[in-house]
Parts: structure tokens; sequence; C-alpha cells
């Protein structure tokens, strides 16, 4: 398998410092604004945007959660491997807030509906945003659009997006992998846990 680098170092810092941003042009001071991660790789961005927002907002508490999707997936009975479930640590409701779910890589969008029904066991929100720092834009199964973006990548059937984060795989990049043909027919399941 071949890997592309699409982004990384400063690019990648930029990137995250722009969303940042962006939020808080549309969101203000955050008050009444909850940031929630999708387990499993969701987390990773959604704990660094938390970083960076607190850097840029000194002394503001943001609300955070976590969510494990693993038991919402459409596909959960019908993978030949199950990606391990994760945890979920969101222990107020969600009533009447400006929710902003946060995921790494959108693609089929089957993720994000995932997440918007493990949503709502935990109250109603005023609003529900996306944010993610990869849209595979080609790729949707379901009609699932983000609001806020670090980059369009334009893929193909047979080519994966990752996301590798300093915090668990020591260095900060976007790789493009091109899956050899012989590959995918050993592994007739392509769902990876990017597949969002």
């Amino acid at each position: 398998m071949q890997a592309l680098t699409l982004v990384e170092g400063r690019a990648f810092a930029l990137t995250l410092q722009r969303l940042c941003h962006q939020l808080i042009e549309d969101h203000g001071d955050l008050s009444d604004t909850a940031l929630i991660g999708l387990q499993p790789r969701g987390v990773h961005f959604s704990r660094r945007l938390k970083q960076e927002l607190e850097r840029d907002l000194p002394g503001t508490v943001i609300t955070y959660g976590e969510l494990d999707i693993t038991f919402h997936r459409d596909d959960f009975r019908h993978r030949s491997v199950t990606a391990p479930s994760g945890s979920t640590e969101l222990d107020f409701s969600l009533d009447g807030r400006r929710v902003v779910v946060v995921d790494d890589v959108l693609h089929t969008g089957r993720s994000i509906r995932a997440g918007l029904d493990a949503l709502l066991s935990f109250g109603r929100p005023a609003s529900v945003q996306l944010m993610v720092l990869i849209d595979r834009r080609f790729t949707r199964e379901l009609p699932i659009q983000p609001d806020y973006v670090g980059k369009w990548v334009d893929s193909f059937d047979g080519q994966r997006v990752t996301v590798e984060w300093q915090a668990t795989d020591g260095r900060d990049r976007v790789l493009l992998h091109n899956t050899d043909i012989r590959d995918r027919a050993a592994s007739p399941d392509r769902s990876t846990p990017a597949d969002a």
C-alpha cells in the first residue's frame, strides 16, 4: 500500500487554528455550545480543538463530551471485523445547546448518521453542526454535509484517507493510501474506522 502525505507540519497546525477561529466567529464565547467528539478517531480531533480553543479563549470552560457510536451504526452486524467500542463521556444534557459534532474524516456519512442517532439520547439540542478535518466529498452515501471543513480530498474508490495525531501516532499528518487491487481482494471488507 502506497501513501501520499496531503497535510502535515505547519499546514496541519494552521488548519486547526482556522477551524477554531471559524467556531469562535460563529459561536462567540462558546457558552451555549457543546463540542462532541465521535469515537474512535474523532476524539483525537475534538481533544485538540478543545486545547486550541482554551488557549484562544483563556478562562473559558469548553463544554465537551465524547460519544461512542458503535452500536448505532447501520453496518454493525454486517462487518466482518467489528471495531472495538469506545466510551461515552457525556455528563450533561444537550437540551437547548448548540452542538458541534466533531469527526476526523467524513467519507460515506454513515458514522455521522449513527452519531446523530446516539446524540438524541442526551437531549434535544437547539442546533447541530458538523466539523470534520477531511471531507471526502465525492464518496458520500447519505445526504450529510459538514458545516466546517479543514480540507477537501477528492479520492477514488479503493483509496483511503487516514489522519495521524501527535498524541497517538507521534506526528500530525493526513495520508492518502492507494490500496492495491490484490489487497482489496484479500480483504473484502474495506471499511475502516475512518469510514465516516
